[in-house]
């Protein structure tokens, strides 16, 4: 009987599209699945199940290369959502605004789903929103201003902040953070890198984008620590 893996790809930013960027991140999780098409719930739930995100869900993840499809929230359905969710290879959740997306998840009790999913061995990922939501802590902008985010779903140790050099005040807003112990330590993804993690464990970075790196980032004698981590190429 095969080990039940229990899989995260956490994105900085990007990943689903049809440009060659966000293709080769799309096919990493692709494969990582194990299954020639797997099947892919996508959770639009921090666009406001936006139309435009989850028409390019579709584009991305078409009937050629998997088994797309989608859970709306604002105006649910008369499915069986732990049924549906549970029954995926792949959950993919949108970015957007994290915090709203947390409180409605809890009111649905998508939180405690997501959980039994990963479990399960089913694979959880996404960028920025997608991305933090699985840490501990993060940082993120669903206040306006960037600032801390205290209330992820804890399946990742530590903090996370995406888009570390997409948006230029997200570096020095999260070192800050960290320095004033607000935030504990944690991982800064740069745009278009992905942190694959096998039963909670940190296996490695990947990226379709040159240049682009991951960085763990702590406190040593109160003086900030940045580990640079060089994502592994894949193919754009």
């Amino acid at each position: 009987m095969k080990k039940i893996e229990r899989q995260i790809i956490a994105l900085g930013g990007g990943g689903i599209g049809t440009d060659k960027l966000n293709r080769a991140l799309d096919n990493y999780k692709i494969k990582a699945s194990g299954k020639k098409k797997p099947k892919i719930a996508f959770i639009p739930t921090a666009v406001g199940d936006s139309a435009f995100a989850i028409e390019r869900f579709y584009r991305a993840f078409n009937t050629n290369i998997s088994i797309p499809s989608h859970l709306p929230l604002f105006h649910r359905d008369e499915r069986d959502i732990e049924k549906f969710l549970l029954e995926q290879d792949i959950i993919e959740v949108s970015g957007g605004n994290t915090s709203n997306m947390l409180s409605i998840w809890q009111i649905h009790g998508i939180d405690k789903i997501l959980q039994k999913a990963w479990q399960k061995g089913i694979i959880l990922t996404g960028a920025s929103a997608g991305m933090i939501c699985w840490y501990e802590n993060s940082v993120t902008d669903s206040f306006g201003p960037l600032k801390e985010l205290m209330q992820g779903l804890k399946f990742l140790k530590g903090s996370a902040c995406p888009h570390f050099d997409g948006e230029i005040h997200r570096r020095p807003t999260y070192e800050n953070l960290i320095k004033k112990k607000i935030l504990p330590q944690g991982i800064a993804l740069d745009d278009y890198v992905a942190a694959h993690y096998i039963n909670e464990k940190l296996i490695k970075l990947v990226t379709p984008k040159q240049g682009s790196k991951g960085y763990l980032i702590n406190l040593d004698k109160n003086k900030l620590n940045e580990e640079v981590i060089d994502p592994e190429i894949i193919d754009a």
